[in-house]
């Protein structure tokens, strides 16, 4: 009988053996097929395909090592004629990766973080050897974006495929899935019945006239702080407002992905340990509600920073429980908030029900009333309120300018003059007006033959979200004012920091250093405008083609590239057309003074990973 058990628990075992090993060549065979195949699955309007992450990037065998032909990410002349076929595509996993936001990274890199000061929702780029060369899929489904104005109130689900907002808020009518598209009310958590009754009892709060927020143009630009999708915004937009809708990529992490896919103004950040992207004195209004900030922690160093970028007289509204709750914990907040802001010089301007709107003094009066020791301190003379590129915040007072002391205000003019007229702040930088005049017009002219050249591919609607990749000051986006248009305008950290001159002008950037991933999801602008970009990245010794897979990243798909540049990064950016799946559309010389300068348009194709394509039809 043993003998008899034994055998057949052998026979059992081998079996088993053949079963697993069977198994495991079947994996094999399957996987094997798709890195194999699965990288022609990546189709071009249906047809052409593209490699998935893992092939060569030439098109050729695969290096020993796996890395790209260094001579293809050089500047220059083709001198060898190497000329890449294709690029591999990122893993699904990734179409909407940010990577100087990618969590992921910091577990990888163990980076040691303090959850508290929210530094892990802080910009953490990778490293070159870690960085996916690759292209960025869109989702499943992948649509092109609905036009504006209908985007602001729905968009295709397929885009953004994530709907937990929708169930999480909704007792607030964030937004509502409806069959094959999303819609959004215009609720928050604090204006459930719409941010436009909203936005009109804050200016009736204010006594503002025909209760519209804008003042008669005087109140331009907003900080939209804790934005969720930023209908807030969105709703501002029909008063002659813009917002700078900010939040970070957190438990709500889609939120600034939906504003951007409706058409609406956002930005990726936290306030943390590091300044915000703006210059000082940039809005006349930042905007909390709910948003969920610890305003009074280390020594109120948050609440200092929104000082720093509001403008003189500028407004701070508060929407939220501290400012009308009775327990005992939101009576002890509302009250060390309130000795807090009276000791920055604030001033209740008005409290009603949920809100209360702080406002900022028009000059340093009271600053130099202060008793000695009080806290926050004033700021060092050498602290440079402008200088906000990776600059950590401080917990002091920015004092404002002589000029502005005694102006008791910006000395702005009310929008849209404020759009062409010279700022008091173009002193800082030695310019006149007539140069700022000039500049105006070289734009207005420029502007004029990019869209000739575009007039065949465009209509009024095509394009909505546009970048400025170098905005000096902000001339480009001012020629565009009469489009229906938005355009974040990127301002270099490592020149003149004009950016307070294109928020003087009634617009709105950040600043950017273009060796790396810009804080945006993937396929967020229709337009991409590089005036001399790559030729400043060719000096700083960063890679071309990085910049270009950077550039195709946050481009939607069927979205437009201008590039004015000389020629030889023109001729660059052509042996990355087929790889890139970008289309030339047209070229013209430089009808200005800069002659060794030419304009090169080209347009990002529509392709779809057969996944995608197989759940669009």
């Amino acid at each position: 009988m043993r003998g008899r058990t034994d055998g057949s628990q052998k026979k059992r075992l081998i079996t088993i053996v053949c079963v697993v090993a069977i198994f495991l060549i079947f994996l094999y065979a399957y996987y094997g097929s798709l890195f194999g195949s699965q990288g022609r699955g990546a189709l071009e309007y249906g047809s052409k395909s593209l490699r998935k992450l893992g092939s060569s990037y030439l098109g050729g065998d695969d290096d020993e090592d796996g890395k790209q032909d260094e001579s293809s990410t050089k500047f220059g002349d083709d001198e060898d004629g190497v000329t890449p076929k294709s690029f591999p595509v990122c893993d699904d996993r990734h179409s909407e990766l940010i990577p100087c936001l990618d969590r992921n990274l910091i577990y990888q890199m163990r980076l040691k973080l303090d959850l508290s000061l929210m530094e892990h929702y802080e910009r953490h780029c990778p490293p070159p050897e870690r960085r996916y060369n690759c292209l960025i899929p869109p989702p499943h489904g992948y649509k092109v974006p609905i036009k504006w104005p209908q985007s602001r109130d729905e968009v295709w689900k397929a885009n953004i495929p994530h709907t937990h907002l929708a169930h999480e808020k909704s007792d607030q009518n964030w937004m509502v899935v409806k069959g094959d598209k999303i819609n959004f009310p215009g609720g928050g958590t604090h204006f459930h019945y719409g941010a436009d009754k909203y936005i009109a009892s804050m200016a009736n709060m204010l006594n503002f006239s025909k209760n519209i927020l804008n003042n008669d143009g005087r109140l331009r630009t907003v900080l939209d702080v804790g934005c969720g999708v930023a209908s807030f915004g969105g709703y501002l937009l029909s008063s002659n407002i813009v917002a700078m809708s900010l939040a970070p990529n957190d438990v709500h992490q889609n939120q600034i992905q939906f504003a951007l896919e409706r058409g609406i103004p956002a930005y990726l950040g936290v306030l943390g340990t590091k300044r915000l992207p703006y210059p000082s004195r940039s809005f006349e209004l930042a905007h909390c509600s709910r948003c969920r900030i610890d305003w009074l922690q280390r020594d109120g160093i948050l609440l200092l920073e929104l000082d720093r970028v509001l403008r003189p007289g500028g407004y701070f509204a508060y929407s939220s429980p501290e400012a009308y709750a009775q327990d005992d914990e939101d009576l002890r907040i509302w009250r060390q908030m309130s000795a807090l802001v009276e000791r920055m010089c604030w001033r209740i301007a008005s409290k009603r029900n949920q809100t209360v709107i702080w406002q900022k003094p028009l000059n340093n009066d009271c600053y130099m009333t202060r008793e000695p020791g009080t806290l926050p301190p004033m700021c060092q003379s050498d602290n440079d309120p402008d200088a906000v590129w990776g600059v950590p915040m401080e917990a002091c007072i920015t004092p404002y300018s002589e000029h502005d002391h005694k102006a008791r205000g910006s000395g702005l003019a009310p929008w849209p003059a404020r759009l062409t007229s010279p700022p008091p702040r173009l002193s800082d930088f030695g310019y006149s007006t007539d140069m700022f005049t000039k500049d105006t017009e070289i734009w207005q002219r420029r502007v004029e033959n990019y869209w000739s050249l575009l007039d065949s591919k465009i209509s009024a609607d095509t394009i909505r979200n546009v970048m400025d990749m170098k905005a000096n000051l902000g001339s480009f986006a001012a020629a565009l004012r009469m489009k229906h248009v938005w355009v974040m305008n990127v301002v270099p950290e490592d020149g003149p920091n004009t950016l307070k001159i294109v928020y003087d002008r009634g617009l709105i950037g950040s600043i950017h250093n273009w060796c790396e991933a810009y804080s945006t999801y993937p396929r967020t602008y229709d337009l991409l405008h590089a005036w001399n970009v790559l030729s400043d990245i060719e000096k700083k010794g960063c890679s071309g083609e990085d910049l270009l897979l950077e550039m195709d990243r946050i481009l939607r798909p069927t979205g437009f590239i201008i590039i004015k540049d000389k020629q030889s990064i023109v001729d660059f950016i052509k042996k990355y057309l087929t790889a890139l799946h970008w289309e030339a559309v047209a070229t013209s010389d430089s009808s200005d003074e800069e002659g060794d300068e030419v304009v090169f348009i080209v347009q990002k194709k529509m392709w779809l990973t057969s996944e995608s394509f197989r759940d669009s039809e």
